[in-house]
């Protein structure tokens, strides 16, 4: 296995990367017991979502926006945690078994990643797929899946499901991130390439004039808040550094997240002034986190069980 340790990353601090010791607290966010009362989806989709970042070695983004670990990536042919699976082929997993596969039909590669594994032509092309379409909505909708989270509809765009809870076609309610705390289970979202910073203020105007399209927009699962009293966010998403990342949000004394100005937010996500000479300008959480999807369900799907065969 290849992996990318913290003192390997010093020369890349112009990407944000970190050049302090890792923290253990996030490392061991997923493996504390989870805070008492939470809802038995919530603790499936904690589960589930901590179950893979551990599988990739728990890369994860610090509390300063700089990453600070980094191991196997996304279309590498290298073996994750288990000694088993290969990476590029998770991430396969992650579109095939999520359904959001079939949506992408027609661009180049996505066929090849529904074809069996092990024709050399295949593999290469989805390979290639893996690596030119973002996955995160892919992991999101595979986590939902996994969870069992009823009426939860797996789709390639993080949009479409923030479009849904906001007109009330969800198991997820449309909150500001401003205004409402963050809590496991939950979706934290923020838009990206965009000109401008809109905030959850100029999300909801969008959204009710309907302009609203194909927006760009990346989510991530809430895992853990607040951990000890920690005043930290834990958040687990996927294709955060072409890999299954934990980020590290610090949250205000009353359990808020402390989101950047609308002047500090970066639409494009790193500012454009981050150079060796202005570290202080890189941060990955930098971003326009503009909605938070508060989880309204309470229980997973029940999965049927087999019926047996009737004795003969």
């Amino acid at each position: 296995m290849r992996r990318l340790l913290l003192a390997c990353l010093l020369p890349f601090s112009a990407l944000g990367l970190s050049s302090v010791s890792t923290d253990a607290a996030a490392a061991e966010a997923c493996d504390v017991p989870p805070p008492y009362g939470l809802s038995p989806l919530a603790l499936s989709i904690r589960q589930t979502a901590c179950n893979e970042h551990r599988l990739w070695f728990r890369p994860f983004i610090d509390r300063e926006g700089r990453a600070a670990s980094l191991a196997v990536t996304e279309a590498e042919n290298e073996h994750l945690a288990d000694n088993g699976l290969i990476a590029w082929q998770r991430v396969s997993g992650y579109w095939r078994d999520s359904g959001t596969l079939n949506a992408m039909g027609a661009i180049p590669g996505a066929s090849s990643c529904i074809a069996s594994l092990g024709s050399r032509y295949t593999d290469s092309d989805c390979r290639a797929f893996l690596i030119d379409n973002p996955w995160s909505a892919a992991f999101i909708s595979w986590v939902m899946v996994r969870a069992g989270v009823p009426g939860f509809n797996a789709s390639p765009r993080h949009i479409d499901y923030i479009r849904a809870a906001y007109n009330g076609a969800s198991p997820y309610r449309l909150a500001d991130p401003a205004a409402e705390k963050p809590a496991v289970g939950d979706l934290l979202c923020f838009l990206r390439d965009r000109r401008e910073t809109l905030t959850y203020t100029g999300l909801v105007q969008a959204l009710g004039n309907g302009s609203v399209g194909h927006w760009k927009s990346h989510c991530e699962v809430v895992v853990s808040a607040n951990m000890g009293g920690d005043r930290t966010l834990y958040l687990v998403g996927g294709n955060v550094l072409n890999t299954v990342a934990m980020r590290m949000l610090m949250l205000d004394r009353s359990g808020r997240i402390e989101l950047p100005t609308k002047r500090d937010a970066e639409p494009d996500g790193i500012a454009a002034t981050c150079t060796p000479g202005r570290e202080e300008e890189c941060s990955f959480n930098r971003q326009d986190w503009a909605a938070l999807l508060k989880l309204t369900a309470a229980a997973p799907m029940q999965v049927p069980l087999p019926v047996a065969a009737p004795a003969e």
